[in-house]
């Protein structure tokens, strides 16, 4: 049988298949539920936003929301000023939700439909990258060194990576998922001392329906060796 993607290799096809899953799943969940209906849900990103004001407080700075979904972040950013803003998800479906929500706003905003570990970024490209909702949900370590490569990719020298996942004492699974966990240190062993901790932080995040989740945050400045840095 020939393959429907030319010259591709296994991995590059297994790669497909997954990445294609992903995107049924998530275009299942957020075709069925609102924003508020979702356990990741808040009603403003107010911790997200005020480590990325002290990390940028440039408001030319450009910013990547990594797995955004419909997250109210990017309306925080808005309205704080910040206007390079990008947003990215796998799904279709949540990203037309934010626009809608967003109305005449959404026109500042490129909104991108991609899967995180296989989207070309440009070089050098942001200087915040900021994720809330991804790197948890990658379990196999092969798809966490893709991840952290394409964040060394497309942030610039001196940029900043803003990353939460589930605490170790968070949940397990989330939206029928399997979830990594992780410490502050955990989470900055996975990046490698290329990223400087600038600040981590707990947060107990109370669903729509009033569970509690523990989240770790961490905020780490790129500082990566001369050869190491991709060319502008």
């Amino acid at each position: 049988m020939s393959s429907c993607i030319p010259n591709a290799d296994a991995s590059t096809l297994d790669r497909a298949a997954m990445s294609l899953d992903q995107k049924a799943h998530w275009e299942r969940i957020y075709s069925a539920k609102g924003p508020d209906e979702l356990s990741w849900f808040e009603a403003e990103a107010t911790l997200s936003l005020m480590l990325i004001q002290r990390a940028v407080p440039n408001r030319d700075a450009a910013i990547i929301d990594v797995g955004a979904g419909a997250a109210t972040l990017v309306d925080g950013l808005l309205t704080a000023g910040y206007h390079r803003i990008t947003v990215l998800d796998i799904s279709a479906a949540a990203l037309a939700q934010a626009q809608q929500r967003l109305a005449d706003r959404a026109t500042t905003i490129s909104w991108r439909e991609a899967d995180i570990l296989t989207n070309a970024f440009p070089a050098n490209a942001f200087d915040l990258w900021h994720d809330r909702a991804v790197f948890h949900f990658l379990t196999d370590a092969a798809d966490r060194s893709r991840y952290v490569a394409q964040v060394r990719h497309a942030l610039r020298p001196g940029g900043y990576a803003l990353v939460a996942t589930f605490a170790e004492d968070g949940p397990t699974r989330c939206s029928g998922l399997e979830v990594a966990r992780y410490s502050p240190a955990a989470l900055h062993a996975e990046f490698g001392d290329e990223f400087q901790v600038v600040v981590s932080q707990q947060q107990t995040h109370h669903t729509p329906w009033g569970a509690e989740q523990s989240f770790t945050y961490c905020l780490c400045q790129y500082e990566p060796h001369a050869s190491m840095r991709d060319p502008a």
